[in-house]
């Protein structure tokens, strides 16, 4: 087929000579595939995915000895676009060792394997006869009103570690195990990128060729456990999420697990993913990233029919039923995403990377050496910045073309971001950035929800939202009395935990740190297994009878989702930690740069996530004496000097400006220390800066796969993704996919594939 002047060629190779690295593997930055299956012709117009490997990606493998060699970039093969004329749609292919991959024409989705030397096998899903609608997001538009993290496209920094079996599965070659790896990680991409408005970066990938490094256990809960020590103890790359590709097949009904919210933390930021077909793993690495990121399924909503699958015989990504590999999040599924990012969750996702370390190509969406500007592709460039950019050079009088504090080709001085809850920060334009500011939250402690509340990781702590999250919204916080009459007990309906087989009494002044108890809630938790029956207790208060319920909700096999969490606030100035009520300063945190008095700020700024102090617009020395005046902040420190100025006052600023600007403010990691360690957080008399994050089988058609030569010889690229730039988890397990499975009667079909679920997250 020869269209728009291209030329056909029978063989599928996208490689190139590299001009500037003689030996490295390139390949050509855009490409078409014509595909004829199933009575169609399909031609797939595609870039390389310049989104997939950040400009820090390095490959290591470790060894004999545990020897590590490390090399930078990698050879890249992973390519995204459209079907011909078919907006709707979407494609995913690598190139590296024969043509693989999938397709959706916007109706159905398509599988591509190699078919030999020079061509390619087509094969559709088996649910090929039934429609769905993917979930959209309508186009990019510049606009003085601040985004809301919905709108803004996220970015998810993935390290993979492919295990020793996995390494072997792949004829012990690391190109081909890490070139394995990353189309795994592009298929996903393509998901996340056209529902979820989320790019997944690749920023390393460490395989083990010598042995495995920890213990691969049959069950992946417990391989979990073991691979997120190895994380904390060996991984030193900065990431959001760490994945194990293990070459096992785990011994249980789940596919992998993975910790419910754990993005961006250190010791809940991973999962585990067992061998399976790059499409089979594609999902259930969609299924694991996206309990990472908060997504789970509503049992409660789905018993109601609220969260109902369009596709009956695939299913949902994150959903129990359908029998083939689902392709699409469900509506709920898109829901909970948002409500964990604006409940405070995230908050590392709105760091957009750098992209591949490739000699500057204009066009691609990135400034780089030599560039001005680059705000894409043509058709890019016509959503916003065509009269600011020209060849990737500023017209006159432009300063920006692009970016969410852009807009007619200036910068702006705007909210670029809102606060989404009390413990959250609007962000607000530098004025010299066309970029929005990374996310950032308050430090931990300060009051929240009406001084109810403190926070914690940019999330506000109550039981009332522990109550609701676990048993529903109509549930809330039992009376005080409740807890001060149950929890001193000692009993399985009021405790301060457990030793052994003996359940603990709470002391007194700590009863409302021990087991949670809430009234108004459902039959069943909406996640986690409910380990016994529920304790239902009604106490007598001045001819009041009060509902105090509770629940051992159970997740990871042992941990129990039934007590108040730590950093939830249990008094005035009190926070739970351990089953413990202590007093705020115990923790030696927020406290007033620079003192040693323990005091928290005076209420005319805030420090914010990355320890830097925030005052509002306002000329006064900081005082950490006087009344305050309420949390008032901005991005940028602003101090504007009017009019005739006391000598006096001049120095109070002075003195104020270096006693904030040296002083930094503790906050917690992912848990509260002790009182007993405070004096290992600090040094020299101040609390140490705190860096928390990172925390088809069945019958295939063979057809013949024809290349065209690129359709330019332009090195010009599009990039999808223009917009700028913690949790206690829990264990949720991914669903293994029977492979291949043959048509079954439709009584069959309803059937709840088996699926062990654990789930925990924090409120």
């Amino acid at each position: 087929m020869h269209r728009d002047g291209q030329i056909a060629h029978d063989v599928l190779d996208t490689r190139i000579a590299a001009r500037s690295h003689p030996g490295q593997v390139t390949h050509v930055a855009q490409a078409s595939f014509q595909v004829d299956a199933f009575g169609r012709s399909f031609v797939l117009d595609v870039e390389l995915n310049h989104d997939l490997l950040s400009s820090k990606y390095i490959e290591r493998h470790i060894g004999e000895d545990g020897k590590s060699v490390v090399s930078k970039g990698g050879e890249h093969c992973y390519y995204q676009g459209k079907v011909r004329e078919i907006p709707e749609s979407y494609v995913a292919l690598s190139t590296c060792h024969g043509l693989h991959g999938m397709f959706f024409d916007g109706n159905h989705t398509y599988m591509i394997e190699p078919g030999g030397s020079d061509g390619a096998s087509v094969s559709p899903a088996p649910f090929l006869a039934t429609a769905f609608t993917l979930c959209r997001f309508s186009s990019f538009q510049v606009s003085t009103t601040p985004r809301s993290v919905e709108d803004e496209t996220k970015y998810i920094e993935l390290m993979i570690i492919n295990d020793h079996l996995m390494y072997k599965k792949h004829r012990l070659s690391l190109g081909q195990t890490n070139n394995y790896a990353k189309s795994v990680v592009n298929m996903a991409d393509i998901i996340f990128k056209e529902q979820l408005k989320t790019r997944i970066v690749l920023v390393a990938m460490e395989t083990w060729s010598a042995d495995n490094r920890i213990n691969i256990n049959d069950d992946p809960l417990v391989t979990l456990r073991e691979f997120m020590k190895y994380r904390r103890d060996f991984i030193k790359e900065k990431c959001d999420s760490v994945h194990l590709f293990s070459g096992s097949r785990f011994h249980s009904s789940r596919g992998g697990a993975s910790y419910m919210g754990g993005v961006c933390s250190v010791s809940k930021g991973g999962g585990v993913n067992e061998y399976g077909k790059t499409d089979e793993m594609s999902i259930t690495l969609a299924q694991s990233l996206g309990q990472n990121i908060g997504i789970f399924s509503d049992k409660k909503r789905i018993m109601n029919g609220e969260c109902k699958c369009d596709d009956k015989w695939s299913g949902c990504i994150m959903d129990d039923v359908g029998f083939y590999l689902p392709k699409r999040f469900s509506d709920c599924n898109v829901e909970e995403y948002h409500n964990f990012l604006n409940s405070g969750g995230g908050a590392c996702l709105f760091n957009k990377p750098s992209k591949l370390l490739d000699p500057p190509e204009c066009g691609n969406g990135f400034v780089e050496p030599g560039e001005e500007c680059d705000c894409g592709s043509p058709t890019e460039c016509q959503k916003e910045g065509e009269n600011c950019c020209k060849k990737c050079t500023l017209t006159q009088g432009s300063k920006c073309s692009d970016g969410l504090c852009c807009k007619n080709c200036q910068f702006m001085g705007v909210i670029c971001r809102d606060a989404v809850n009390d413990c959250d920060i609007p962000e607000n334009c530098t004025g010299n950035s066309s970029q929005c500011p990374p996310n950032v939250h308050k430090m931990d402690g300060y009051t929240c929800e009406k001084d109810q509340g403190r926070c914690f990781n940019g999330k506000c702590k109550t039981k009332d939202r522990q109550c609701k999250y676990i048993w529903g919204e109509k549930a809330t916080s039992a009376d005080k009395f409740c807890y001060e009459k149950l929890n001193i007990e000692g009993t399985e309906k009021g405790n301060c935990g457990k030793d052994r087989d003996t359940w603990i009494q709470c002391n007194k002044q700590d009863v409302q740190c021990g087991y949670l108890l809430c009234s108004n809630i459902a039959p069943t938790p909406r996640l986690g297994e409910l380990q016994g029956g529920l304790t239902s207790f009604s106490v007598a208060q001045h001819s009041a009878s009060l509902d105090c319920s509770g629940g051992h909700v159970i997740i990871d096999g042992d941990t129990d989702l039934g007590y108040v969490e730590d950093g939830t606030a249990c008094g005035t100035d009190s926070i739970c930690f351990n089953h413990r009520c202590l007093p705020v300063q115990e923790f030696n945190f927020s406290t007033c740069p620079g003192t040693t008095d323990r005091k928290i700020c005076s209420g005319h700024g805030v420090v914010q996530l990355n320890l830097v102090f925030l005052s509002p617009p306002v000329i006064r020395p900081l005082s950490c004496t006087g009344p305050s005046a309420g949390v008032i902040s901005t991005n940028i420190i602003i101090g504007a000097i009017t009019g005739t100025i006391l000598v006096l006052a001049l120095i109070l600023g002075i003195t104020a400006w270096g006693y904030k600007s040296n002083g930094l403010s503790h906050s917690w990691s992912e848990r509260i220390p002790d009182a007993k360690h405070i004096s290992d957080i600090c040094e020299n008399g101040r609390p140490r800066s705190n860096s928390w994050q990172g925390n088809m089988g069945g019958n295939r058609k063979k057809v013949k796969g024809k290349k065209f030569r690129p359709r330019s010889n332009s090195t010009e690229t599009l990039s999808p993704a223009k917009s700028p730039t913690s949790s206690t988890g829990s264990i949720a397990s991914s669903r293994r996919y029977p492979y291949p499975m043959p048509p079954l009667p439709d009584e069959e079909r309803k059937t709840n594939r088996q699926s062990a679920r654990l789930w925990e997250t924090s409120i």
